[in-house]
């Protein structure tokens, strides 16, 4: 069987690639963690990411919203001088302020899930060529996304950043047909064939 190939040459992405990647998430706190691992990464490599995320989890209180929302300029500095943090003190707030708007959001929605899977009425995309490794860094659907956090006070959340998110969490299936993760996504929750969206950047894989 194959696999995709971005997974391929390192034990880290594979394990992450198999276990998590693509699979669909309906749960707030990992929908979080993963959206704000994401807009963490951005300029960054996610292999990066993966390495340092006891690091995130110990600095963000394992990413609890509800607390990192009360933050102050206390825990600003706390984090910023964290032993193998990424000292960025932008990407820091960004990630306190967008706790305030997740709450804020799911106050609204009754949860974050239920807003952001909303989109595509609770099914995981399958867009037409992206099986046969035509993936593009954005779309129609992520601008859209992202356009509409931007709006709700989101912050290092554009284009690309979102439609990576959408592929972590299983929104969008962007596993290759011959990679097994494929199809055990497709047979496990439900779907829609869709058209391309607007795709931007598209690449074949």
């Amino acid at each position: 069987m194959s696999y995709c190939g971005w997974a391929v040459g390192s034990d880290m992405l594979k394990v992450y690639h198999d276990k998590e990647w693509g699979v669909p998430t309906h749960d707030d706190k990992t929908m979080f963690r993963h959206l704000m691992m994401e807009a963490m990464q951005c300029g960054l490599s996610w292999s990066l990411m993966l390495k340092k995320q006891h690091i995130f989890d110990a600095c963000f209180d394992g990413f609890d919203y509800e607390k990192i929302a009360c933050y102050t300029d206390e825990d600003v500095e706390r984090i910023i001088n964290t032993e193998g943090m990424i000292r960025s003190v932008g990407k820091i707030r960004a990630i306190i302020n967008n706790a305030g708007c997740f709450v804020a959001l799911r106050e609204e929605y009754g949860s974050f899930c239920s807003y952001i899977w909303g989109f595509t009425e609770g099914k995981t995309l399958l867009y037409e060529g992206h099986g046969d490794g035509l993936i593009p860094v954005s779309n129609g659907l992520s601008h859209r996304i992202a356009a509409d956090l931007r709006k709700r006070g989101f912050k290092y959340l554009g284009d690309v950043t979102v439609y990576s998110h959408l592929q972590a969490c299983g929104i969008i299936n962007d596993h290759g047909k011959g990679c097994p993760c494929y199809k055990a996504i497709n047979e496990a929750h439900p779907t829609a064939a869709v058209p391309a969206d607007e795709e931007r950047g598209t690449k074949q894989y």
